[in-house]
Parts: structure tokens; C-alpha cells; sequence
């Protein structure tokens, strides 16, 4: 239900089928208007759905928690942590902030598994304090494999 009042959905066929549906808004159980989509359609949908509403709600976690932060941060070609895993930065336990999504190429990765590979220009979403964004931001630009 939109904050309008018009009903809306995805309905999700067992044939593998996808239709945006917009009910009537005087027969709640009746279809207005029905939108076939295709795979890339409706996983475009998704992404931007999914996306925007996962940072919205740390949108507003940032406001409701004092010192808590949320911040992207971009993957440089230089990182050492191009084509590594994410449990390879010990990003959490080294600087305490986590990494609750990844950004690449217009899909988004939420709460990537420690086995997740970045690549560069991937955008990382980082939660924490400022300290620990600052280490995060810090682990991921490394260009020093010893460091």
C-alpha cells in the first residue's frame, strides 16, 4: 500500500513469470494495470527497491544512534584487497565498524559473506564510529601487501 493509498505489487508465477501489478482502487483484489517484466527488469527493480531501502533504514539508524556512522568507500585499483576476500581485511575486528554491503556495477551485495572477492571501484558500506571508518577507509586504500 503506498503512502497514496493505490495498492501495488510484484507478482512472482510459479512459471518463473513476473508482473508489476497496479490494483483498482475500488476493487482491491482486481488488477488496474499488469507489467510483464523480464529477468533483467525485474532484478533491476529489485536492486533499486533493495538499495534504496537498505540505506534509508541506516539513514535513519545514523540518526537514532549517537556516534554511529555510515559511509561508502570506494576500492582504489591500488588496494591490496583487489580480488581478495572480505574476511581477508579483519575489518571488524581490527577497527571495530562493519561492512554491510557492497556496491558493484549498479547491483547491490548486502551483508557480503566473509568469502566475498572485491573488485576495484567497488563501493563499500561501511557502519561504525568515526574512528572506525577511518581504519576501514584506511585498510581498504593499503597498497602495501606487508602492511
Amino acid at each position: 500500500m503506498t503512502e497514496s493509498g493505490r495498492r501495488l505489487g510484484v507478482v512472482s508465477h510459479r512459471n518463473g513469470r513476473r508482473d508489476l501489478v497496479l490494483y483498482d482502487p475500488d476493487d482491491p483484489d482486481a488488477g488496474q494495470y499488469d507489467i510483464p517484466l523480464t529477468d533483467d527488469e525485474a532484478e533491476a527493480l529489485a536492486d533499486i527497491l533493495g538499495a534504496s531501502l537498505m540505506l534509508g533504514q541506516l539513514s535513519g539508524l545514523r540518526e537514532q544512534a549517537a556516534g554511529l556512522l555510515t559511509e561508502q568507500v570506494a576500492i582504489p585499483a591500488g588496494s591490496k584487497y583487489v580480488g581478495r576476500k572480505l574476511g581477508d581485511t579483519r575489518a571488524r575486528t581490527r577497527t571495530g565498524a562493519s561492512i554491510v554491503a557492497v556496491l558493484r556495477h549498479g547491483d547491490v551485495n548486502v551483508s557480503p559473506e566473509p568469502s566475498f572477492r572485491f573488485a576495484a571501484g567497488d563501493v563499500v558500506v561501511v557502519v561504525g564510529t568515526r574512528q572506525g571508518l577511518d581504519g576501514v577507509t584506511a585498510i581498504l586504500a593499503n597498497s602495501d601487501p606487508d602492511g
